[in-house]
């Protein structure tokens, strides 16, 4: 009979409970989040590593040991170090978070058409507003997997029209309510509201630059709620105060934080958030209950699910 596995999760402390009362039989110890190793563990449960300054660019002594999988806390694989992916399978938690980021993205749509907070009043001077609908305007999606998806399904449902562009080669099929743009400047050129949902690789750091801004519906909101270094944000500046973009809200900024003082804390036409669409109320059970599963696969001597392509970057 094959031996009880020794998970080792950086997870917290009630996760890690949950997790033991799901896994009877197997062996989940409190990893801290500067430990990247544990004696005797098959499995290993890993938060972001390389972020707010902290690099660890060495792996620890004896890596991997026993390891034989290694399951991310993140969707993106950017925020670990290149030695991560060098040894046993990594799988990310590509899928868990998607319904909850999608949500934000659509509050922040809801946030610049209706003007909230600035029509609530505290006193008797009410200055009536003309407030932008939803319904009937364009919202476009860069970055097609299920963040994107389960975005465009809420917005149609919204009565929004829904344009996209996923990556090089991908199918759409399924997807009858997304129309597809033929490339980035026309996605910016159609789109009253942009939300980027696309992974950062090598292909896509800086992709939003200058050019691509200038071919932006003039007003347009910009949402990143994917990685920071998907837009040039010098560029991003530049067009807030040339008019070609209306709005810009941002979960992800890079670095994070960014600086004391930073131009985008001070511009009044940006929205930052200290990237905490994914946090949610109900903590990380969407992400343990995708664990179990994939963990069971693992235990059947089946693929993981997610599984890293490290050369396409996700």
């Amino acid at each position: 009979m094959r031996a009880a596995s020794v998970i080792a999760s950086q997870l917290d402390t009630q996760s890690n409970e949950w997790l033991r009362q799901q896994l009877p039989g197997h062996q989940v110890l409190d990893l801290a989040p500067e430990q990247l190793s544990a004696e005797n563990a098959d499995v290993m449960i890993l938060c972001p590593i390389n972020v707010r300054g902290r690099r660890v660019d060495t792996p620890p002594p004896g890596w991997p040991g026993s390891l034989a999988w290694v399951q991310l806390m993140s969707s993106g694989i950017d925020f670990y170090p290149d030695w991560l992916f060098q040894g046993p399978p990594v799988s990310s938690a590509k899928g868990s978070n998607a319904e909850q980021v999608a949500e934000f993205a659509l509050a922040a749509i809801f946030s610049a058409a209706k003007r909230m907070p600035d029509i609530w009043v505290k006193d008797a001077d009410w200055q009536f507003s003309s407030l932008q609908p939803v319904r009937g305007r364009t919202l476009g999606i860069l970055g097609l997997g299920s963040i994107g998806r389960s975005l465009a399904n809420k917005a149609t449902a919204l009565g929004m029209r829904v344009i996209g562009l996923g990556r090089p080669g991908q199918s759409l099929s399924g997807l009858a309510q997304i129309e597809e743009a033929h490339d980035l400047h026309q996605l910016f050129a159609l789109s009253d509201h942009l939300v980027l949902a696309a992974p950062l690789t090598s292909q896509t750091r800086g992709m939003i630059n200058r050019q691509v801004l200038a071919s932006a519906k003039p007003g347009l909101h910009l949402i990143n709620i994917a990685r920071g270094g998907l837009l040039d944000q010098q560029d991003l500046l530049e067009a807030l105060e040339y008019g070609w973009l209306g709005r810009a809200t941002l979960d992800v900024t890079e670095p994070e934080p960014l600086p004391a003082g930073h131009p985008l804390y001070r511009h009044p036409k940006v929205f930052i958030s200290p990237h905490t669409c994914a946090a949610s109320t109900e903590g990380t059970r969407s992400f343990t209950d995708d664990f179990v599963d994939n963990f069971n696969r693992y235990r059947q001597g089946l693929p993981q699910r997610n599984l890293v392509d490290y050369q396409r970057g996700y």
